[in-house]
């Protein structure tokens, strides 16, 4: 997929604080007890992530899928493309 380039309309103060906060070392790992078991993320989860593809029409999402259904409150994230 190609990617068409865009202008920079971020200010030049903007510019300068990106710059800074790319240039600075990654922060070092978090010391952990010794003995401590690594689990996945999705442990620490009540329901396992689920990802599912779906539509926006007129400002709400629908799933595809129409045997998906979501608990009441569900908590969910949106990743959007612009491809049709």
């Amino acid at each position: 997929m190609a990617v068409t380039p865009e202008a920079d309309t971020r200010t030049a103060e903007r510019r300068a604080r990106d710059e800074q906060i790319a240039n600075e070392p990654p922060l070092p790992h978090p010391e952990l007890p010794p003995g401590t078991v690594l689990r996945p993320m999705e442990s620490f989860l009540d329901r396992r992530p689920l990802a599912i593809a779906g539509v926006v029409e007129n400002g709400l999402v629908r799933p595809l899928d129409p045997t998906v259904t979501l608990r009441e409150h569900s908590r969910v994230i949106i990743v959007a493309s612009e491809r049709p």
